[in-house]
């Protein structure tokens, strides 16, 4: 018999349900779970696990300090490299990063818990409110940086440290960027986000406009024009089009939407989903849109993507996660049309794809498949319109290795710019080797001539 609760709406479950379901995914290590896993190390000299780490971490030595009962030195290694280190011991994919180089995946096929042994140092530090850093004398610089996620915030902390003042826009009402309304609920949980943005600028010397969009209160020649030096760390903030019939009609809503507003609700039960939910996408975001819309009460939830499972950029970690959920996840799929009935949508036609000569290819074939609630996970889009003369790659920002940009005293670093990985790890690392570069070149510019005899 057909059940009655059809289409979208909230509290589906009890609030009990939803406390479990959104309960934290790895609770952090208790004090001897954490020296058990120490001692799993082998402190590699030439240790592959820090060369994986895109902030370089020293891996082994962060450990040992561990083992040796000093968390909170363990914490300066990590914050000394990656202040954001907490934030990326939740969310970063270690499993194909430090942890994947393992070597005690040789014989035992059983890594070090790296990611769990590097929040239960991070966590220790900033419960005790250990501050590792102190701002050094006042330079008379003033940054500007643009964004106030993670490469805006590692970039803001660096500079701070180095005795400039920086003044962060960002265009949201909170400061975090994706690790605030992007990361799946339950991987961040009791608000850890701001409470690591208010770790961060507890330095000093930073100051947050929010509500501030580049382009719309400001622009790029205002800001070249008031600071010593423009950091832009804004990330993506447009989001592809499925381009299909009715791709606009109630019902079909963009997944990095959907995270947002469920990582910001104070009660999960008011979060609306569908009985019937189809997530059309491969990555991270498909994955934490899919998972979620299952915890809150969705009956059937399917993910489909138009190529196989080994070019889903999610990790198998994470899709492995999806399945046990419940999500089903299916592979060589394409989105056709959107099907609706009574103005809102019924299901979903897809048409099944394939490689040929290395093309994805429509093979003619098609399906459908019941859906009250699509949500889109496709990618997000990158906007050009108010960076003027900036040079463009591939439809983002053209940087050197320092991160400098075509624009003197212009640097940019995280999701915008060409070539980056989109994972907080990788634009912590950006904003952090930015704001060296922009303080050597301040530093440098101030320094007086040396006079030749």
């Amino acid at each position: 018999m057909e059940r009655l609760e059809t289409g979208i709406r909230a509290g589906r479950l009890s609030s009990a349900e939803y406390e479990a379901n959104f309960s934290d995914l790895h609770p952090r290590l208790d004090n001897h779970e954490a020296l058990v896993a120490a001692d799993r190390c082998y402190f590699c000299y030439d240790a592959p696990c820090m060369t994986a780490c895109p902030t370089s971490i020293d891996i082994p030595l962060f450990i040992r300090q561990i083992s040796t009962g000093n968390p909170l030195g363990s914490a300066k290694t990590i914050f000394d490299q990656n202040i954001l280190g907490g934030m990326c011991a939740r969310v970063c994919p270690t499993e194909e990063l430090c942890e994947q180089a393992c070597v005690r995946n040789t014989a035992e096929e059983r890594p070090v818990e790296i990611g769990r042994l590097q929040r239960y140092a991070t966590d220790a530090a900033m419960a005790a409110g250990k501050q590792f850093y102190r701002r050094a004398e006042p330079t008379g610089k003033k940054i500007a940086v643009v964004g106030a996620g993670p490469a805006g915030l590692a970039a803001a902390h660096r500079l701070a440290v180095k005795g400039h003042d920086v003044v962060i826009y960002d265009a949201k009402p909170k400061s975090g960027g994706l690790n605030e309304y992007g990361i799946a609920t339950y991987k961040t949980v009791d608000d850890f986000a701001q409470k690591e943005v208010d770790y961060v600028l507890s330095i000093g010397g930073i100051e947050v406009k929010h509500g501030q969009q580049l382009g719309r209160d400001f622009s790029l020649a205002d800001l070249q024009s008031q600071y010593d030096a423009v950091f832009l760390g804004f990330g993506l903030a447009g989001v592809n089009a499925l381009r299909v019939d009715n791709e606009n009609l109630p019902g079909v809503d963009d997944a990095v939407d959907f995270i947002a507003a469920l990582r910001q609700a104070r009660n999960k039960g008011d979060i609306a989903i569908g009985r019937r939910v189809v997530v059309l996408g491969g990555g991270m975001t498909a994955i934490d849109a899919a998972v979620q819309a299952k915890l809150l009460g969705a009956e059937e939830v399917t993910i489909c993507y138009r190529r196989g499972k080994e070019h889903m950029n999610a990790s198998e970690f994470e899709q492995d996660l999806a399945t046990s959920k419940g999500v089903i996840i299916r592979h060589w799929l394409a989105p056709k049309s959107i099907l609706s009935q009574d103005g809102k949508v019924a299901a979903i036609e897809v048409e099944y794809t394939s490689l040929v000569d290395g093309r994805l290819t429509g093979t003619g074939e098609t399906g459908v498949i019941a859906a009250d609630h699509i949500l889109k996970a496709i990618g997000q889009a990158f906007e050009a319109s108010s960076l003027g003369a900036l040079r463009m790659e591939s439809g983002r920002i053209a940087v050197d290795a320092e991160g400098r940009t075509s624009i003197e005293g212009v640097w940019a670093g995280g999701d915008c710019v060409f070539g980056g990985e989109d994972l907080t790890v990788s634009a912590v690392a950006h904003g952090r080797d930015a704001a060296e570069s922009i303080h050597r070149t301040l530093t440098a510019a101030a320094a007086p001539a040396v006079a030749v005899a």
